[in-house]
């Protein structure tokens, strides 16, 4: 295991593969994307002077076949599918430093720069191949001809042209050292190993050009021949920090930040980066990347997220998915909401290194469990207290140090159970203070071994820790009753509901700071509620990385409070699902323009490529993103209303005749969901008015509803009815009530009749 994130500032230069331009972008590009946030924004708030790099990669015989069967010109087919790219990574929040094109001129002189200093070296020499070549993968392959490719199954093509070669052979016994030695490091394990064995079984000579097709950059002083599309792509990573430039400041980013210390890939790449990259780099007399890690890929139905398969999922369709669950926010706020679930479902998912599922249902499950039960109900059940029983005020509380997490037990026991019963410790019954130790011990222990989980690149083992300090939490909660101690009027009591108040907010802060590199929008909402301020700042400012039991100080002012993780509703699997499934047409990211999807091509004409820009692979479709639609609205299943109209619902369709008339986007902000009533008591002199206690499966709360005139509150209780969960709240005799009971009545002062279901719908459900 690595440990990439040294806590001494130095810099840190990261980089993502840089996609091909043969499709729109995918879930498996997002996951690469966002794992490389993840890592950058930890460097960054490490003090680290972080450089991140991503790009498209756009030359290459496929990308050239594929303009040719859309009826374009390769550049402005690549211009319109990389804009969809760097379109998402703004939608989504992704800071990096900058977005190389393989197509700018600043990479075209890049590239001609190192194969010159090759040929120059002696490095290259010209030949003539005849050989296998795969187009899907644009790869030579070792393989008859009429076989498939190995890797991805296509049909190979015969190639007879004249190529330039460079002297691979030449380098595996140095290849084999760097790796043994650690120098040129290589994760996981596996992939290690299968370099090492590819290095050692022997290499041979690779050609570097091609003659057959235009669509690259040409060979300099021969421009009969194009580079090959993997020696040009491989280059981004320097030419993305100035190789190749002439202007002083881009020489001098370039001295400053290479050699890599971290590229990204996809495991089906790793032998053109652990492999060909650094030979190409020890020939030219260059310093190799330092660090090299692959991810293995995204499986839908067990199969690899691929365009040419047709099984991919589109990140925009999640996007407005969960951002629907936010349709009081801007649009912008709403895509960075949606992208903070998608990155936590993936990183807490998948161990970074190995295959992983994915599936709306898991998605929609793991959000609610980590998220809405999880981390949000913590903070909004503590906040809610602090701001009901302390002003809002975070207390003073006079806890005695943390002792050092590691090495002294005894003061570890003092600490927690100093002021406890030994005795019912030790007969084995918990205590609330052995449930503070837990909390303490397990929130200390993570902020200060953090690192290592970050270096290692075991993002879910991290989350999977922070989850369990959520649930001491909760426990830790539980056990001391801060609801009951805040009825008392004792000073005794007062002292325990601050200690527990106090050392719940410090959890939540700690959990806060190692949470957001992975969703920095979320916890920019929960730092703000905390009155913590901006936590941007809080991370540029050093303030995350050493994050201290005791640390949160007391006589903070809490923020406004709101939710921060609405429940999703079960229909939302099926929502994504249909949008998928039905290949509505694109939109751009933040403009009404649709981009225009490639003119459907016969799969047999000789100029077409495995895909084409906007096409959408036949069979089991998975593809897809948000979209308006004039021909889907009002389909019954659907049961999230989304506001970008993705999901829309239609209008009712029996309309009273004089009631004005409202647009679908009004209607769809209503949330109406199915409550059980729990308590059900009369107000004092309040003859109208019952206080009513509702159970929505996610949250418990009061209602004030007018109907005890005809309603008993016997008659109520465990009774399923219809609500208005998302309406504001307001003060009725010095109550207030959060929500509106739905019920239908005969004339003016005919009696109120509560929607209520025939059938059993379990509570929480949202109706549609």
């Amino acid at each position: 295991m690595s440990d990439i994130a040294q806590s001494a500032p130095q810099k840190f230069y990261l980089t993502t593969p840089i996609y091909y331009v043969n499709a729109r972008p995918h879930i498996g590009h997002a996951y690469s994307t966002i794992v490389g946030d993840v890592i950058a924004r930890r460097h960054r708030l490490l003090g680290d002077d972080t450089y991140f790099l991503t790009g498209t990669d756009e030359h290459g015989q496929k990308i050239e076949r594929s303009a040719a069967a859309a009826g374009v010109p390769p550049q402005e087919f690549a211009d319109g599918v990389s804009k969809t790219f760097s379109d998402l990574w703004k939608r989504m929040g992704i800071t990096h430093d900058g977005f190389i094109r393989t197509t700018e001129e600043r990479h075209k002189k890049g590239v001609q720069k190192l194969f010159a200093a090759l040929k120059e070296r002696g490095a290259i020499y010209l030949d003539t191949y005849t050989g296998q070549y795969c187009v899907s993968d644009e790869a030579f392959v070792d393989v008859a001809q009429g076989e498939r490719c190995p890797d991805c199954g296509n049909m190979t093509e015969t190639i007879t042209e004249s190529n330039y070669y460079f002297k691979l052979s030449e380098y595996g016994e140095r290849l084999a050292g760097l790796i043994e030695s650690g120098e040129l490091l290589i994760q996981p394990e596996a992939r290690r190993n299968e370099v090492l064995s590819f290095v050692k079984s022997g290499l041979k000579d690779q050609s570097i050009s091609r003659t057959s097709f235009k669509w690259g950059v040409p060979v300099p002083g021969d421009e009969e021949h194009v580079i090959y599309v993997w020696f040009d792509a491989l280059v981004n990573y320097m030419t993305g920090v100035g190789y190749g430039s002439d202007e002083p400041a881009e020489i001098a980013k370039f001295e400053k930040y290479w050699p890599a210390d971290l590229h990204l890939v996809g495991k089906e790449i790793i032998r053109f980066h652990c492999v060909y990259w650094p030979a190409f780099l020890m020939a030219a007399g260059l310093p190799i990347p330092k660090s090299i890690v692959a991810n293995g890929w995204l499986l839908f139905e067990e199969s690899k997220m691929s365009k040419s398969k047709g099984n991919v999922v589109r990140t925009e369709t999640i996007l407005d998915a969960f951002g629907g669950l936010k349709p009081d926010l801007p649009k912008k706020e709403q895509d960075l909401f949606g992208a903070d679930v998608l990155r936590y479902f993936l990183l807490r998912e998948i161990p970074f290194g190995q295959d992983g599922s994915f599936s709306f249902d898991s998605l929609v499950t793991r959000y609610n469990a980590d998220l809405a039960n999880g981390y949000g109900n913590l903070v909004s059940r503590t906040l809610k207290l602090i701001e009901q029983s302390l002003q809002s005020v975070i207390p003073y509380v006079d806890l005695p140090a943390v002792p050092d997490v590691d090495r002294d037990e005894e003061a570890w026991e003092s600490y927690a159970f100093g002021r406890s019963n030994p005795e019912a410790m030790w007969s084995g019954n918990q205590t609330p203070f052995e449930t503070l130790y837990q909390l303490v011990r397990n929130t200390v222990s993570l902020s200060k071994f953090q690192s290592e989980l970050y270096s290692g690149f075991a993002l879910n083992a991290l989350l999977a820790e922070i989850q369990k300090i959520i649930a001491l939490a909760d426990g830790y909660i539980s056990s001391r009753a801060p609801w009951k101690l805040a009825k008392q009027d004792s000073v005794e009591a007062r002292r325990e509901l601050e200690e527990v108040l106090y050392c719940s907010a410090q959890a939540i802060q700690i959990i806060t700071g190692l949470l957001y590199p992975v969703m920095p929008y979320a916890t920019s909402k929960v730092w703000e509620q905390l009155g913590l301020g901006d936590i941007e700042e809080a991370a540029r400012n050093g303030e995350l990385k050493d994050l201290q039991w005791g640390g949160l100080k007391p006589g903070t002012k809490l923020g406004v409070l709101a939710p921060i993780f609405p429940r999703a509703d079960k229909g939302l699997i099926q929502v994504m699902s249909e949008v998928e499934a039905n290949k509505v047409v694109p939109k751009s990211a933040f403009t009404d323009e649709v981009v225009p999807a490639a003119p459907v091509v016969d799969a047999t004409h000789p100029a077409a490529g495995p895909r084409t820009f906007g096409e959408e692979g036949a069979g089991a479709h998975v593809g897809g993103s948000a979209a308006e639609s004039t021909e889907r609205v009002g389909t019954p299943s659907h049961t999230e209303a989304v506001a970008s109209g993705v999901f829309a619902a239609s209008a009712l369709a029996s309309a009273v005749p004089d009631t004005p008339q409202i647009a679908i986007d009004d209607f769809v902000k209503v949330d109406l969901r199915v409550a059980q009533i729990v308590v059900a008591e009369r107000i004092p002199k309040a003859d109208k008015l019952l206080r009513l206690e509702v159970d929505l499966g996610y949250e418990k709360r009061q209602i004030l509803s007018g109907i005890a005139e005809w309603y008993t509150p016997e008659d109520l209780i465990g009774r399923k009815i219809v609500i208005i969960a998302n309406l504001a709240p307001r003060k009725m005799r010095g109550l207030e009530s959060r929500g509106m009971l739905l019920a239908a009545s005969e004339g003016e002062n005919g009696k109120p009749v509560l929607a209520t279901f025939g059938e059993e719908i379990a509570v929480g459900t949202r109706l549609r």
